[in-house]
């Protein structure tokens, strides 16, 4: 049975905003700046090996590409930026977190709405011991939240923590 939230107590609730948040592993910053490099890479071989033939543009390829590879070098150095301000935070009512750099977004799940937690890795954020927490409510195909970055214990210590909430909601326990 869940209890009606009262005013006074989303007011004693810190904003979003204003969440003390715990940071990702340091280790995302170069994970993500890799597999954003390994993207880039792909798309400046393309743009060197296109066919040209005998057009104006083939004494521009060099320059092409150039420009190419110092965007691609400008996006590997935003990823590692923009992974190294992520955090989450565990309040009472519902996990948070934040993204981006430019653009931030904050993200906010109610614990009440939480259907299931799974993990999961990719080759390369295995190499760097690294897991991503994926929360799913009710009616959709994909994960509402994705806290990327985990060391493998913190996510699974993370998980566990959700279950027994999840667990204790559903007995009509508090947590």
């Amino acid at each position: 049975m869940n209890q009606a939230r009262s005013p006074a107590d989303e007011e004693r609730q810190p904003r979003l905003a204003e969440a003390p948040l715990e940071a990702v592993s340091a280790r995302l910053a170069p994970c993500l700046a890799l597999h954003k490099a390994g993207s880039w890479l792909l798309v400046v071989m393309a743009v060197a090996l296109m066919p040209l033939g005998e057009s104006e543009w083939l004494a521009w390829r060099i320059w092409l590409v150039a420009g190419v590879a110092g965007l691609g070098a400008l996006g590997v150095g935003v990823a590692w930026c923009e992974a190294r301000r992520r955090g989450y935070a565990l309040r009472e009512h519902d996990i948070v977190q934040r993204r981006g750099l430019l653009v931030q977004r904050f993200q906010a799940l109610p614990l009440v709405r939480l259907q299931h937690i799974e993990t999961r890795s990719n080759p390369l954020e295995r190499c760097f011991g690294l897991v991503r927490l994926a929360c799913f409510t009710a009616g959709g195909r994909s994960a509402d939240v994705v806290i990327e970055g985990l060391p493998a214990a913190r996510a699974e210590a993370l998980k566990q923590q959700l279950l027994h909430r999840l667990q204790s909601t559903a007995d009509g326990t508090s947590a």
